[in-house]
């Protein structure tokens, strides 16, 4: 019976098959804005998980792990004065991130994005000390997902790092959110493709007689 290696090496970047390694796709960017990416700690090594793909590509970045009972996160440590806080979470309460949105604060934004299951990234999005200093936003209407590697539980839910390309469309424009989805649908058509390359079948040991 075939079996496929489940222990397969990665690279440590960005986190796929060496064989489909993405790596020399990426070209960092540079932008005003900054990614504070929130990641619950049973999230950091889902290989279908596309958010630490996004800090690749977003030079401008602070990552956080929750989830420790012993190492609590604090979000006041992140805020800035000379910056507008935003975190994108489509909660009751949260505003279209547009352009006329923003025109309302000039100042550069911290984009706070909390990275989980949807439960965990509700927690987070609620209960994380100093997320009261960050307006919610939520993104406008889009096109479907194009994630085709974890089903969403949400309709019309989208993949962390499709979430974050498309709010940057707006935060930054077309230069940001175009390389950040070229990327990522590169990352998607790799993983699928490495799905579905024919599985090694072990060599069975002659039958003595």
């Amino acid at each position: 019976m075939g079996t496929r290696k489940k222990q397969a090496v990665r690279c440590p970047h960005c986190q796929l098959h060496l064989a489909s390694c993405l790596c020399d796709q990426i070209e960092p960017l540079e932008l005003a804005t900054r990614l504070l990416l929130v990641m619950h700690h049973t999230e950091q090594h889902r290989t279908t998980g596309t958010g630490k793909l996004a800090l690749q590509v977003l030079s401008n970045h602070t990552f956080m792990l929750h989830g420790y009972e012993h190492a609590p996160i604090d979000l006041n440590d992140h805020v800035d004065p000379a910056r507008r806080g935003l975190i994108l979470f489509p909660s009751d309460d949260a505003q279209p991130l547009t352009a006329a949105f923003l025109a309302q604060d000039p100042r550069p934004v911290t984009l706070l994005v909390p990275d989980g299951s949807w439960r965990q990234a509700s927690k987070a999005a609620r209960r994380l000390p100093g997320v009261e200093h960050f307006e919610n936003v939520t993104l406008p209407d889009g096109p479907r997902s194009r994630y085709q590697l974890r089903r969403e539980p949400k309709e019309g839910g989208l993949a962390t790092m499709e979430a974050i390309a498309r709010a940057y469309g707006v935060l930054e424009g077309p230069h940001a959110k175009e390389p950040l989805e070229r990327v990522f649908h590169e990352m998607v058509r790799r993983s699928l493709m490495a799905k579905q390359q024919p599985r090694q079948v072990k060599q069975q040991p002659p039958q003595s007689r």
